[in-house]
């Protein structure tokens, strides 16, 4: 018990921050006069008390955080924090059950996008923020934004922001202590943020769709203020400003502060991540619209690009935007796009799935090892931007894909056996481990996971989780060395 009380200890902390996060849209409801105005107030004491009081009754307990409890605490919070989340819905949607409610917070805190909610476009203004609001924090990780401000409290943070961060090389820094590099990865985030409302008001959102949608699109979350998500503006314009935020959202944020700082393009071009996304997306843009304009999907060509651009970034950046139901084009597009969303974002990014960089350790020791069959002794050193990469994290990157595709089977199999058919088990579980959001069949686009029974939502739910904390962050906690004295 007594490990556990440092990580109790810090935890009542982030809870009690998360508090704080419900005054946005308490504000809105109060300015708005909105039907969800008393739906904060009781949401906000019970986070804001439990949160104090846990961290009150372990303030004597605190110190710096080892592996073991970094692990441990990421798991708790992004477990912990959507119950809490689901307060204000709870309140204002009195016939929302809380596992309804539970998967819609960890949809949106883990950015998977993915809804059991209907009648978006009548939602009052307050509660249509906090889904994206909570897009927006599960973006770069509230824990990251949580490793910002601990140092200030006495509580050092770096194994927590290892723990949190995607991608597999977690030891590289922007800036010499972590608090700094927490605080400057929200900082670029918050600016580009920023000029995405701006350019979402420019083509022709009102103010409160451009925050909204751009919460998603940073956070790649993939949450919209109605229904018929990007598909109710109807926009060229609109499409093409988010598919350009999209990409810059999944792109690593280490790689946009470097360009920053520098004021040069150098960063995009030295990082090995960049080309090879934009490439595989421009590409299978190109082919994807030719094949369903040749399928006679649509009437042209650029018709058919329009859509299949928008859609196929979307899903491959993992964001879960869709303007049409892609789920009507030919199987093969729409089965390409998920797989597109297991491997395209890049480490660092608000995305999820394998990631561009583990891809690319993936292919370059295939290619060294069917060039081992031709010279067995000779040394084949992996490189990326022209770094040579140690075998150990090739090694673990390896580990990594193994438990993904065995999570991706079990998992499939697990809502194939619960009575859901195998296209819609199949594709809401990449949808769910990569936090993609849309699906095939029952989970599509054109509707949503309510559908389906408790028990598949919850196994969803876990994925979302699964998928958000990159597998081994949670799947640590299952072995025996973690939990030895």
């Amino acid at each position: 018990m007594r490990r556990v009380l440092p990580i109790l200890h810090v935890l009542g902390l982030v809870v009690l921050i998360f508090a704080f996060t419900m005054l946005l849209p308490l504000g809105v409801a109060f300015i708005w006069r909105d039907a969800a105005l008393y739906a904060y107030d009781e949401a906000f004491l019970i986070t804001f008390t439990t949160g104090l009081l846990t961290w009150l009754f372990t303030r004597h307990n605190k110190r710096e955080l080892q592996t073991r409890d970094g692990f441990l605490l990421v798991v708790l919070v992004w477990a912990v924090l959507p119950a809490f989340a689901t307060l204000p819905l709870l309140n204002f949607l009195p016939g929302l059950s809380f596992t309804d409610a539970y998967f819609e917070t960890a949809s949106g805190l883990s950015t998977t996008g993915a809804t059991v909610l209907s009648g978006l476009d009548t939602l009052p203004p307050s509660i249509n923020l906090w889904r994206h609001l909570l897009n927006w924090l599960g973006g770069m990780g509230i824990i990251v934004l949580a490793v910002a401000i601990l140092p200030m409290l006495g509580i050092g943070g770096r194994q927590l922001f290892k723990a949190e961060t995607p991608g597999p090389m977690k030891d590289s820094k922007l800036t010499p202590r972590i608090a700094d590099t927490a605080k400057s990865l929200w900082l670029v985030y918050a600016a580009i943020t920023l000029v995405c409302i701006v350019a979402l008001k420019i083509a022709g959102m009102n103010w409160f769709d451009a925050v909204c949608h751009a919460f998603s699109a940073m956070g790649l979350g993939g949450f919209s203020t109605h229904d018929a998500s990007i598909g109710y503006f109807n926009s060229p314009v609109i499409e093409a400003v988010l598919i350009v935020f999209m990409l810059l959202a999944a792109m690593n944020f280490a790689t946009h502060f470097l360009a920053f700082r520098s004021r040069s393009l150098r960063a995009y071009r030295a990082d090995p991540e960049v080309l090879p996304m934009l490439g595989l997306v421009l590409i299978s843009c190109i082919v994807a619209a030719l094949y369903i304009w040749h399928a006679g999907t649509y009437p042209s060509y650029w018709t058919a690009l329009r859509h299949v651009s928008f859609n196929l970034v979307s899903l491959a950046t993992d964001c879960g935007f869709a303007s049409v139901d892609f789920n009507q084009w030919p199987i093969f597009v729409p089965l390409w796009m998920l797989f597109l969303s297991c491997v395209t974002v890049s480490s660092g990014s608000t995305g999820g799935g394998i990631k561009m960089i583990r891809s690319l350790l993936m292919f370059r020791q295939s290619q060294r090892e069917l060039q081992r069959q031709i010279h067995p002794t000779a040394v084949l050193p992996i490189k990326l931007g022209g770094a040579p990469v140690s075998n150990k994290v090739v090694f673990a990157v390896q580990v990594f894909v193994m438990l993904y595709i065995s999570s991706i089977l079990a998992l499939t199999l697990i809502l194939v056996a619960s009575g859901l058919d195998l296209v819609s088990a199949f594709s809401a579980i990449i949808a769910c481990i990569n936090n993609a959001g849309p699906g095939l069949n029952q989970v599509g686009p054109a509707t949503n996971y309510s559908g389906l029974t408790d028990f598949q939502k919850w196994v969803c739910t876990f994925t979302m989780l699964l998928g958000r904390l990159e597998l081994m962050t949670l799947f640590v906690l299952f072995t025996r060395t973690f939990w030895r004295a």
